[in-house]
């Protein structure tokens, strides 16, 4: 286990930018092959969700985790926003506190695999494992701050 976790640290840049590639993939097949209209929370994960693609990436190519706290907060606001939107999925008087007025409602399942599967909970399941790739990844960051403060006497 520890040297699954030690290349999930040294690639944790790499590994979110490929889950943000296939989470932006799915989005657009589902959305441009499949012809599924997004709602409006779907638009707001996109929103958090695309911009990780390129930062990501940018970051991956240069080698440079400092971008870590700038994408972190997207991925967990975007992660909420899943949250909120699978909740009013699965729970119908959810639905009916902020009902969707334009466009498809929020509440409308696509797909529903295994009756718990669905679009937001996929998203959800990006957020969640960039989040926690990036986290795990900063914290080797802060160590080797820490450490270099120590050594100079800070």
């Amino acid at each position: 286990m520890t040297k699954f976790l030690s290349f999930c640290k040294r690639n944790c840049l790499y590994l979110a930018w490929f889950v943000s590639l296939v989470a932006v993939a799915g989005s657009l097949y589902l959305s441009e092959v499949l012809k599924y209209e997004p709602c409006k929370l779907c638009w707001f994960q996109r929103i958090f969700m695309y911009p990780q693609l390129f930062l990501l990436g940018i970051a991956t190519f240069r080698g440079d985790k400092r971008v870590i706290p700038y994408v972190l907060p997207l991925s967990l606001i975007g992660g909420s926003i899943s949250i909120y939107h699978y909740a009013e999925q699965k729970i119908p008087a959810l639905s009916k506190v902020l009902p969707c007025t334009i466009g498809v409602p929020c509440n409308k399942d696509y797909l529903n695999y295994f009756g718990f599967i669905t679009i937001p909970l996929l998203a959800l399941i990006a957020f969640a494992l960039i989040s926690l790739l990036l986290w795990y990844g900063r914290k080797e960051e802060e160590m080797i701050d820490v450490d270099a403060e120590e050594s100079l006497g800070f």
